[in-house]
């Protein structure tokens, strides 16, 4: 990473599984012009990787050693739209999964698989700016970022909107087996040793219960305008 892209300005957007931080996230960058870091996908490509070379999920180093040598691609087509290849197959879809997203939720409870990703990561920051969306963005991977953001939204919530999305795309599913899903990965994600769920210290903790995406994107560009007003 060269000078310029150290001081790039990154806007964190953390929270809990389905509170809405990777759509957000995407139309701030839009909005702003800006990379964004979807790290929640790396995670998942190592949950994924490591399912498809039958690596138990509790074999830490063998899963240090996926994510070591992570051979990922993302590709962005003329409209914006990301592909996601994984050893030179496409993966966009496939790690979208919840069995997928459950893995993630545990491959990213060992040390040495964060430590492994934190450096690819923090690569991404570049100009004009990045906006990284994930849960420990702002505690961890980038913690003097001028803005920090923590979205919160009930169990309920979450699961209810996961829902709609698994309907439109002809996946069945049931609400209370989601509340479920997402209450085992919340228990994960706020209770593993290293870098917990939780907000930064200096973040402005939004609760999306109650709003609309662009209810939540006004609000974090308020933010955006206030400490950062080169950026708009």
């Amino acid at each position: 990473m060269n000078q310029q892209s150290k001081h790039a300005p990154v806007i964190t957007i953390d929270g809990p599984a389905g509170s809405g931080k990777g759509t957000i996230s995407q139309r701030v960058a839009d909005q702003l012009g800006w990379h964004i870091l979807d790290s929640g996908a790396l995670y998942r490509l190592v949950g994924h990787a490591a399912q498809l070379k039958k690596i138990h999920l509790d074999d830490e180093t063998a899963l240090a050693a996926v994510a070591n040598n992570l051979d990922v691609i993302f590709k962005t087509n003329s409209e914006g739209a990301v592909k996601i290849l994984l050893e030179s197959s496409d993966v966009t879809l496939d790690i979208r999964t919840e069995e997928v997203g459950s893995a993630a939720s545990q491959v990213a409870a060992k040390s040495s698989v964060r430590d492994a990703l934190l450096d690819r990561q923090r690569r991404f920051r570049s100009q004009p700016g990045l906006v990284a969306d994930g849960r420990d963005m702002g505690t961890i991977v980038f913690p003097d970022a001028p803005v920090k953001i923590f979205l919160t939204a009930s169990a309920e919530i979450r699961a209810q909107r996961r829902l709609n999305q698994l309907k439109q795309q002809g996946i069945s599913a049931t609400l209370r087996g989601l509340i479920n899903d997402i209450e085992k990965r919340d228990a994960r994600d706020t209770n593993r040793k290293d870098a917990p769920l939780i907000p930064a210290t200096d973040a402005m903790i939004i609760n999306t219960d109650e709003m609309g995406i662009e209810d939540v994107v006004k609000s974090v560009l308020t933010v955006v305008k206030r400490v950062l007003p080169n950026a708009l």
